[in-house]
C-alpha cells in the first residue's frame, strides 16, 4: 500500500490528524470510512424538499475556549454567531435550561435574589446527606423539587433505568447559575460553520495527500503491521472483543417535515415529562435564522434514547466500574501496540466534544506522530 499512515475513521479526530500530518509533515494518508460520508456524527445534510439543514445524527453546537483549536477551525469555516439556547417542557409549562435563576423563580412561582434562590435550594438539597444514588446524590445538589421536575423523568428516558438504581457518580454535579444566564455554554467562542459542517469537513479532507474511502472498513484494508494506524473506530473491536464488549448508549431520530414555518420556536426543546417517549426535539431552521429557508415548512428531529445494541451506533459510553475494569485490560492491550495510536471518542471510550477531539488530534501529532515521522517523510508545507 503506498501510504505512509492510514486512519480509521474520518470524525473530527481522523479529519484533523489527516490534515495536519498531509500539510505539515508531508506524509500519504489513507482514510478508511465505513460510512458513506465523512466527518462522524457531525455530518450535516440538506433536507432535499425544504432545503434546511439537518444534523443526522442530532445537534452539534460548536464551542471552545481553546484558542489552539478556534484558531484552527476557523482554517477552514468562518462561524456565525449563534448562541445556543435550551428550553425544557414539564407539565406543560416551558422553562430555561440549564437551571438559573429564571427557572428556578419561574418554577416556585415568585421572584427571588441570588441569595434568597441559594437559600432555597441549600434547604431543599440538605434532605440528603450521604447520597448513594443518583437520584439521591442530584437531590444533595439541587433539591427535591427541581430533581423531580427537570431530572428524574428526563434521567429514566435516557437510561431506561429508574435514577435510584443508577449510581451516584453518573451525576458528579448539575450546574445551577443564580443569575438570569441562559446560555447553555459558558465558553469563548461559540458558533455554527456558516456554510455547514459538511463543506467545513470536506475542506479539512481537501489535499491532495489525502485520500478517503468512504464505505470502507478498515478491518477489510488488511495493513496490518505494514502501515502506520491512527485508529479511531470503537476500541474493543480492534482487539476483538476479547475483554468483553464495553457498554453504550445510543440515540434513535424519528425526523418529519412539518407544514409550518415554525414548529416550537427554539432550536431544543427537552421534553422532562416520563410520560413523553423522546427526550427533545430539534428544529433544525432554527440554527441558522440568518438562511432563507421556505416559510410554510419546517424539518423535526425526535430524539429517543436507548441501549446500543450490536450493529447501532454507539454515542455515550455508560462507563459502569465493569466498563472501566475492561477499559483498563484494553488500554494495557493498547499501549503494546507497535505503530497504532488510539483516539477520539470511539478509540478512547470517552466522550468528547468536538473541540475536545480537535484539541486530541493536535496534541497526538504534536507528541507522538511528528516524532515518529521527523526527517523521513515528505516536504513541510506553510501551515
Amino acid at each position: 500500500m503506498n501510504v505512509d499512515l492510514v486512519i480509521a475513521g474520518s470524525g473530527l479526530f481522523g479529519l484533523t490528524v489527516a490534515e495536519r500530518c498531509a500539510r505539515e509533515l508531508g506524509l500519504r494518508v489513507l482514510i478508511a470510512e465505513r460510512r458513506d460520508h465523512i466527518g462522524g456524527n457531525a455530518y450535516s445534510e440538506v433536507e432535499p424538499s425544504t432545503g434546511i439543514e439537518v444534523h443526522r445524527y442530532g445537534a452539534h453546537l460548536f464551542h471552545t475556549s481553546n484558542e489552539r483549536v478556534w484558531d484552527y477551525v476557523n482554517r477552514f469555516t468562518a462561524f456565525t454567531g449563534y448562541r445556543h439556547r435550551v428550553f425544557s417542557i414539564y407539565k406543560g409549562r416551558v422553562y430555561p435550561m440549564p437551571i438559573n435563576l429564571g427557572t428556578i423563580c419561574t418554577y416556585f412561582g415568585r421572584a427571588m435574589s441570588p441569595d434568597e434562590a441559594r437559600a432555597l435550594i441549600a434547604e431543599q438539597a440538605g434532605e440528603v446527606a450521604e447520597p448513594k444514588n443518583l437520584e439521591e446524590k442530584a437531590i444533595s445538589l439541587i433539591g427535591r423539587p427541581l430533581y423531580e421536575a427537570f431530572i428524574r423523568g428526563y434521567t429514566a428516558k435516557q437510561w431506561q433505568t429508574d435514577p435510584r438504581e443508577l449510581p451516584a457518580e453518573i451525576i458528579t454535579r448539575l450546574p445551577v447559575r443564580y443569575t438570569f444566564e441562559d446560555r447553555y455554554f459558558a465558553d469563548r467562542h461559540e458558533g455554527l460553520p456558516v456554510d455547514g459542517y459538511t463543506a467545513w469537513l470536506e475542506r479539512m479532507a481537501d489535499h491532495p495527500r489525502i485520500e478517503v474511502r468512504l464505505g470502507t472498513d478498515f478491518f477489510d484494508l488488511g495493513t496490518a503491521g505494514d502501515v502506520p494506524v491512527v485508529y479511531t473506530g470503537p476500541l474493543d473491536r480492534y482487539f476483538g472483543y476479547s475483554e468483553g464488549a464495553l457498554g453504550w448508549r445510543t440515540l434513535d431520530f424519528e425526523r418529519e417535515v412539518l407544514p409550518t414555518g415554525d414548529f416550537q420556536g427554539t432550536p431544543v426543546m427537552n421534553y422532562a415529562d416520563e410520560d413523553t417517549p423522546y427526550t427533545r426535539v430539534h428544529e433544525f431552521r432554527h440554527f441558522h435564522p440568518e438562511r432563507r429557508y421556505p416559510a410554510d415548512r419546517t424539518v423535526i428531529a425526535r430524539e429517543y434514547s436507548r441501549f446500543a445494541e450490536p450493529g447501532d451506533e454507539p454515542y455515550y459510553p455508560i462507563d459502569t466500574a465493569e466498563d472501566r475494569a475492561k477499559l483498563t485490560r484494553y488500554r494495557e492491550l493498547a499501549r503494546a501496540e507497535k505503530d497504532v495510536w488510539f483516539g477520539g471518542r470511539l478509540g478512547t471510550y470517552r466522550y468528547l466534544d468536538m473541540h475536545m477531539a480537535i484539541a486530541s488530534a493536535l496534541t497526538m501529532v504534536d507528541n507522538r506522530l511528528r516524532p515518529r515521522f521527523r526527517g523521513r517523510i515528505g516536504t513541510k508545507e506553510a501551515t
